[in-house]
């Protein structure tokens, strides 16, 4: 058996990524697993353990990424602005994904939360932008989410399918 390139192995990586994260926002991390994953891309379950040994390793890898994608769906030019966008994002399942995901580490209790930073990203860009009062906001509306998601019956997340 050939060895395989370094460019075969980024690429690689970087398709179990991509659908570790696509994952991630659809049916969310508990539901992710090597067999999703594998069934997903067609990589081996085995070929995904020997980049990634552990669940936790994804978040690892995405939590920038993550971090990113919730904070750009943010407007931090006012608190006004900020709570009417946080609450717009709130609506949509894939902002949902993420802040379930960052409660679902607080609630774990095992040090996890401090690899997921899309909450503190936005707490530090509203901390720029609008000072403490922003920082106050975001520290708010965790607290809204945190009701809203709990309180929101959502139909059950489909199983991640294979694309044709």
């Amino acid at each position: 058996m050939a060895k395989r390139s370094k460019v075969q192995t980024e690429q690689t990586i970087n398709q179990i990524l991509d659908e570790a994260l696509r994952q991630l926002l659809t049916i969310g991390y508990e539901a992710m697993s090597y067999t999703t994953l594998s069934d997903a891309t067609g990589i081996s379950r085995t070929g995904i353990s020997h980049h990634f040994p552990k669940k936790i390793d994804f978040l690892v890898r995405l939590d920038a990424k993550i971090g990113r994608l919730f904070v750009n769906a943010l407007d931090f030019s006012s608190i006004e602005t900020l709570e009417r966008t946080w609450m717009a994002a709130l609506k949509e399942p894939h902002y949902r994904a993420v802040l379930r995901l960052f409660f679902s580490l607080c609630g774990q209790g095992d040090g996890n939360i401090t690899l997921f930073r899309a909450v503190g990203m936005a707490k530090e860009a509203a901390s720029v932008e609008l000072g403490s009062a922003g920082e106050r906001a975001v520290n708010h509306l965790l607290g809204r989410s945190a009701m809203t998601l709990i309180t929101t019956v959502e139909q059950p997340l489909a199983p991640a399918s294979r694309a044709a």
